[in-house]
């Protein structure tokens, strides 16, 4: 629940008194959420007290607290503080709670001095490009709260197997409309059957997770066209993803739904996991089963990472 009535919140914001609202942002210590398992990643514009107030019954696993794209300059001072009092409203959640701010020479230095003392789960830095910029993210960004990227520019994409330099470094998101837009590419090509956007999807999430990152894939934005989307996550299921950008609790939902565990392959990983720890009991650590084929150590490996990940 927020620290003030919604409409108190409302009050302040109208008024443009914004250093009644900052009287309102007191730190306190947070439990962080530490949790790498989350599907959905729903955007929510800071600025907005009604969409703040609704983070507890919202679908999406993680929420990206948005301070840059959508919020005007004139909203951005109000939206910081409205970020603050929220992560402070919420001490502790089973969401995510990740703070998107502005380009670091765009103000993003300035917030991130700013939030540190209200504990994020993570900080996503927007428009990357060099190495030396998430350097110095990292200096600015408290030990304890975690750093996220988003890879939006052609020199993100060109770097993107050297961006990992720190193990706070958990997750990359794909803007990909932006990197089309910075690669002179036109949005119109941006659809599953495009050989071009398969290969971009893949070398995301391939090289990502050869970083040990975790792989966001893009937001849809035809937020209306649940075809356009159950379309786009069929895909990403097919190809290993487990999550993907929201921009609605429909769109929250239905990728809780096509990036979660099948029923099905939770009960084979956790077959597996019995046989081989049974054969290992004994001695034996490869060996052909009649149902699953040959198990040896890989296998059960990742048939445990499979069940961790419930």
């Amino acid at each position: 629940m927020l620290l003030l009535n919604p409409t108190d919140l409302n009050n302040y914001y109208e008024a443009r008194d914004l250093e009644g609202l900052k009287g309102l942002a007191i730190p306190i210590k947070r439990h962080q959420n530490p949790s790498q398992n989350y599907r959905s990643c729903m955007m929510l514009s800071t600025h907005n007290v009604k969409h703040l107030s609704k983070i507890p019954i919202l679908t999406a696993e993680a929420l990206i607290l948005n301070l840059e794209d959508g919020v005007s300059i004139e909203q951005k001072p109000y939206a910081l503080v409205l970020c603050a009092i929220a992560l402070a409203s919420y001490p502790k959640i089973d969401k995510k709670l990740i703070v998107r701010v502005n380009a670091l020479e765009e103000g993003g230095m300035e917030e991130i001095a700013y939030l540190n003392a209200f504990m994020p789960d993570a900080i996503r830095i927007p428009k990357i490009r060099t190495v030396g910029e998430v350097e110095r993210a990292l200096k600015l960004i408290d030990d304890s709260i975690e750093v996220h990227l988003s890879i939006e520019t052609k020199e993100a994409w060109l770097s993107l197997a050297s961006l990992a330099i720190h193990p706070r470094i958990k997750a990359y998101y794909l803007g990909v409309l932006d990197l089309f837009a910075d690669l002179g590419l036109s949005q119109s090509l941006l659809t599953p059957e495009n050989p071009a956007v398969e290969y971009i999807l893949s070398h995301f999430l391939i090289t990502t997770r050869a970083c040990g990152v975790k792989p966001v894939s893009f937001v849809y934005q035809d937020y209306n066209n649940d075809e356009g989307l159950f379309n786009w996550l069929e895909l990403e299921k097919r190809m290993g993803f487990k999550a993907k950008g929201a921009i609605s609790p429909m769109q929250s939902t239905m990728i809780n739904e096509r990036l979660g565990q099948r029923k099905g392959e939770v009960e084979r990983a956790r077959e597996i996991i019995r046989l081989f720890e049974e054969h290992a009991s004994r001695g034996i650590t490869g060996f052909v089963d009649e149902r699953y084929g040959f198990i040896d150590e890989p296998i059960y490996k990742g048939a445990l990472r499979a069940v961790i990940r419930l």
